[in-house]
């Protein structure tokens, strides 16, 4: 859906990328967004050619509005570097003067202004204010940073105080409010990016990685569990999918428990596919040559009838958003891409009424195991 977004009277059409994902009860901008820019307007903060660098832009609304400087665009989701991308261009701005970096690329050397949205993470949050305490406390670029109010507590602002210093807020306007710190600090060491434990399951033992940007990082969902004790049989050099795989712990013991599958991990978090690589070098090092790892939106850079199995946990939000489109597009996807027989495994909350969706998608669709809150489900592609 595309929606119109003023900002010093030039409309721009932004939206939530990719358009076959639409929830079109959903927008791609909020007032946090207008509030972050129309503070740096009412403040001067971008006169004249000022770098500036965004953490957490959705889905481009803030690198839209600032093309006339030196734009990076920090983001742990490949969805929102393709929203931005897709915004961009679509707005026939210029692209020249920005630049879409992942959580794990390197931040530029210098910048003036950081327009930070705070993320729903903690673990995210303490990461990313430690990266910017040690990259830029000696040039001390001002630091904006904004949320809706109800998302900011007394422990958000503890951890802005914690690792980059003095640190005020400003008044609520439409129900978001911006944090403004001083950058004094600085840290010999990141924030704990790597949280790990291990996973006991059929007598195997593995151990677990997981980094700041991880759904679940400090223990395995009790979805998840659950679906490790229904996985479907993998058969020896079957292509398997570990679709929407976080730290990639379904794909793992699919792999341990069949050495000769070949699986592909597939996530939108840039940190959840590095997580998911590295619990294999660790715990299987000598099959990682038979695993692929790549983000993506869903499944889209898979090819037609390439997959045997695909295992899935979808995730029934987008940020703070409830919302189940991503579950239809991870289940027509699946539908594309699985060869004729092949199966797609899922485990989702009882409430979520999954089983119609498969059924709708795949005219067929099996109870593999339930407890109270959970079901296992199976389709075919027939």
């Amino acid at each position: 859906m595309h929606s119109p977004f003023f900002f010093e009277d030039k409309p721009l059409r932004l939206s939530r990328f990719p358009v076959k994902q639409v929830n079109r009860s959903l927008q791609a901008w909020d007032a946090t967004d207008e509030y972050l820019l129309s503070h740096c307007q009412e403040q001067n903060l971008l006169a004249g050619n000022k770098t500036v660098l965004v953490f957490n832009d959705s889905f481009g609304a803030l690198a839209c509005n600032l093309t006339d400087q030196q734009v990076f665009s920090v983001s742990d989701s490949y969805l929102a570097q393709q929203g931005s991308q897709y915004n961009l261009e679509e707005n026939e701005l210029n692209t020249n003067n920005v630049q879409l970096l992942s959580s794990l690329d390197k931040l530029p050397t210098n910048v003036d202004v950081i327009l930070y949205r705070i993320p729903k993470s903690n673990a995210q949050l303490s990461y990313q204010l430690s990266l910017i305490a040690n990259t830029y406390h000696a040039s001390t670029p001002t630091f904006i940073a904004g949320a809706k109010a109800k998302d900011i507590h007394s422990s958000t602002l503890k951890l802005f105080e914690k690792f980059l210093g003095t640190t005020t807020t400003s008044l609520a306007k439409k129900k978001s409010r911006l944090v403004f710190a001083q950058l004094e600090k600085t840290h010999n060491t990141l924030a704990h990016q790597d949280c790990q434990w291990s996973l006991a399951h059929n007598e195997l033992v593995m151990n677990i990685h997981n980094m700041a940007g991880v759904f679940s990082r400090e223990s395995l969902d009790i979805g998840a569990r659950f679906l490790l004790e229904h996985l479907p049989e993998v058969k020896a050099n079957q292509q398997v999918v570990d679709l929407g795989c976080g730290n990639g712990v379904l794909g793992l013991t699919l792999l341990a428990q069949q050495p000769a599958a070949h699986i592909t991990f597939k996530d939108e978090s840039f940190m959840a596919v590095a997580s998911a690589e590295q619990n294999i070098a660790e715990n299987l090092p000598e099959l990682l040559s038979q695993c692929r790892f790549s983000a993506d939106d869903c499944l889209t850079t898979e090819a037609d009838n390439s997959a045997d199995v695909i295992v899935c946990n979808p995730p029934f939000h987008q940020q703070h958003a409830t919302t189940d489109h991503i579950a239809w597009q991870m289940f027509n996807d699946a539908k594309r891409v699985l060869k004729p027989g092949g199966e797609l495994r899922i485990i989702g909350n009882r409430q979520l009424g999954y089983h119609i969706k498969l059924q709708r998608v795949f005219s067929n669709c099996k109870t593999i195991a339930s407890n109270k809150k959970f079901v296992v489900l199976s389709s075919i592609k027939r």
